[in-house]
């Protein structure tokens, strides 16, 4: 999901991290010899603590989802990657961060010892998820309780959607051929909205988007699936099914998801929150055992 421009509040927070990191763990211990974490934002973390700055922009957090797996694997190497902002083309073209700073092709970090990749990507591509979050909590006021927001649209989010799939049957088969013995994950996005209920204040789409929000992410999510069921060597790892009940709206601190009001030490806005990382890394993790 964009939110490059948000990123610039977080350099104060930040602290400075090497982009392949070694686990604590004693190299005996290793269960993963080699993972390579690849996506987009959902998979960096933006704002989450603690922030890294390798580069400056990419919102890559030591608390995300893959450093959470890393540690629970026992990786002897964890190389992170993702970049707030990558979509398909940023595995294999650099990706501009702001602050002038470049986060290399991502499928880079491959090699041909790598035991294990998880990639998060697609939101971004034709702008999905940044056009939805940026338009849809303006049209509410229009009409509160209608689907201003789908009507916006009609049907060119569906339409973009089934353009990505073979965006990231390219992606996998590239990834394929530079670490080919390794184990391939492809981890879908999470529940932003309740499957009943509405919370304006916290999300703050009309009343009838919910519904088609929550649409818009099961076909992205299906296609997703269908992808990994193309290639035939990766595993997808649906995660809008575990996160229900999870969601931006979810009160008493349960929620995975962040709503509208970005905080610039817990969670970009309409982004995972730690527990998120959390809740995702333990979906993926129970798939990998």
């Amino acid at each position: 999901m964009r939110i490059t421009r948000l990123l610039t509040a977080v350099v104060s927070a930040a602290v400075l991290l090497p982009a392949s990191a070694t686990v604590a763990s004693p190299a005996s211990a290793a269960t993963v010899g080699s993972y390579v974490a690849l996506g987009d934002s959902y998979t960096s973390g933006p704002f989450i603590p603690t922030q890294r700055l390798d580069p400056l922009g990419c919102g890559r957090s030591t608390a995300n989802y893959p450093s959470v797996l890393a540690a629970a694997l026992h990786a002897g190497r964890f190389t992170d990657v993702s970049c707030a902002g990558a979509d398909t083309t940023n595995l294999t073209r650099p990706q501009g961060v702001p602050f002038n700073g470049t986060n290399p092709p991502q499928l880079g970090a491959l090699r041909i010892d790598t035991d294990l990749v998880t990639l998060g990507i697609g939101g971004n591509d034709y702008g999905i998820f940044g056009s939805l979050t940026s338009t849809c909590p303006g049209l509410r006021a229009s009409d509160p309780t209608g689907n201003p927001c789908e009507e916006h649209f009609k049907g060119s989010v569906a339409s973009a959607i089934d353009n990505i799939g073979p965006r990231v049957e390219a992606v996998l088969a590239a990834i394929h051929e530079r670490s080919p013995k390794a184990r391939v994950v492809l981890v879908g996005y999470p529940r932003i909205a309740p499957e009943k209920g509405y919370c304006p204040d916290v999300l703050p789409f009309a009343d009838g988007d919910y519904a088609w929000l929550n649409g818009v992410e099961e076909k992205l999510n299906s296609t997703l699936s269908d992808a990994a069921d193309a290639d035939g060597a990766t595993e997808f790892v649906d995660t809008f099914g575990p996160s229900r009940g999870h969601d931006a709206c979810a009160r008493g601190g349960s929620a995975w998801i962040n709503g509208k009001d970005q905080n610039v030490f817990e969670a970009a806005a309409y982004h995972p929150f730690k527990a998120g990382m959390a809740g995702v890394a333990g979906v993926v993790l129970k798939a990998l055992r």
